[in-house]
């Protein structure tokens, strides 16, 4: 099985008395990885599946000695998929201050529910992680050399969901993904703010899909899917909680022909926006190939970004005069511009760019160098 980086950087935390909460959208290998956790303690432990009906009964009645009982001698307490515990933030705060030397770590697949209930309760008493789908990070010792460019192909078309990526066959990994959208992803968006008519939740994320990487308005897809605005913003407040979609803002230092109005929306994983769109056919048969590459490597851009604990911030960039640049870090006091092209051109630095922010880098990334410039 191909390991994850998340796993190095929990490990060393695991015996801290704070809670670790894995967040990502379903089917990333949040359980895999808690499992792996498991395997390799020494210690007892106690391992709890959230969406138990015992196991929230177990956890109910909301009192130290209550806990004790449960846990016994262990000190290491694991939850998957914690969210669907009644009032679990005010237990696990609970459990952190009234138990010492208590190590929990606990999973859930949507942010808005697992931060939301935990937030204010686990102030200062939690480590907050995302698990993505496979990396090229993570799959690269497992990877012939030889094949890379015709498997960085079948990612831009299938993404990395590590089950798609392990099945066997084409046919097989669209059947997977079609599955993934329909049932467990749509399953997390839909159970929450009484959403009565997915339909248009379902629509908005095509629009989303035929425009990732290009300025969205939500006044435009409002009026696109005769929506109010404001309903608008909320679904794709809920799409980013649930890891399906991101956003980008525009960068500027208020300089007058810089763009910020409008942001940039990516999917997470490419083989979801595919999906979306039904449609999955090979790089050489598309007209959106340069699209799906600056998705595809920009999402891996934000998957180093977390798994090495960078401080960032990310932007695109874009002038009234139509000078833009596709990906923009703010790290240590630096700017960093990065261009996307699946082909090797010729791409000059924006004059505005280089005028009014010397010393910024400017990287144009290719398929021929993203390892070593972008996920280094």
């Amino acid at each position: 099985m191909i390991n994850r980086l998340l796993f190095d950087k929990i490990n060393p935390l695991l015996r801290t008395n704070k809670v670790k909460i894995i967040l990502g959208a379903r089917r990333t290998g949040k359980t895999f990885l808690l499992k792996k956790i498991a395997e390799g303690l020494e210690e007892p432990y106690l391992f709890l599946n959230g969406e138990d009906a015992a196991v929230q009964g177990m956890l109910e009645t909301r009192t130290v000695q209550n806990y004790l009982n449960v846990l016994g001698t262990k000190k290491i307490l694991m939850i998957d998929e914690a969210q669907k515990i009644p009032g679990i933030g005010q237990k696990l705060k609970l459990m952190i201050d009234g138990i010492p030397e208590l190590s929990i770590i606990v999973s859930g697949s949507s942010a808005f529910d697992l931060e939301g209930k935990m937030g204010e309760p686990l102030t200062g008493r939690k480590h907050s992680f995302v698990m993505y789908t496979f990396s090229e990070k993570e799959i690269l010792p497992y990877e012939d050399a030889v094949k890379r460019r015709s498997n960085l192909e079948q990612r831009l078309i299938y993404g990395n969901y590590p089950e798609a990526t392990l099945l066997n066959g084409n046919a097989a990994k669209e059947e997977y993904l079609r599955e993934l959208v329909s049932s467990y992803l749509m399953k997390d968006i839909l159970q929450y703010e009484d959403i009565r008519k997915p339909a248009q939740i379902v629509n908005l994320l095509r629009l989303i899909a035929f425009q990732a990487g290009n300025e969205v308005s939500p006044s435009e897809l409002a009026q696109q899917l005769s929506l109010a605005r404001i309903t608008v913003e909320k679904y794709l407040d809920l799409l980013s909680k649930v890891f399906i979609i991101y956003k980008l803002e525009g960068f500027s230092r208020n300089l007058r022909k810089e763009i910020v109005k409008n942001s940039k929306w990516y999917f997470v994983d490419n083989g979801i926006r595919n999906a979306i769109i039904a449609n999955f056919s090979p790089v050489n048969l598309r007209n959106d190939t340069g699209q799906l590459w600056g998705n595809y490597i920009i999402s891996e851009r934000i998957k180093h970004q977390h798994y090495s604990g960078l401080t960032v911030n990310n932007y695109f960039w874009r002038t009234y005069d139509q000078q833009e640049i596709d990906f923009i870090e703010e790290r240590g006091g630096q700017l960093y511009g990065y261009e996307m092209k699946w082909k090797k051109l010729k791409v000059k630095t924006p004059v505005a760019w280089v005028k009014n922010y010397p010393g910024a880098g400017f990287t144009v990334v290719t398929p021929d160098n993203y390892l070593e410039t972008f996920l280094n």
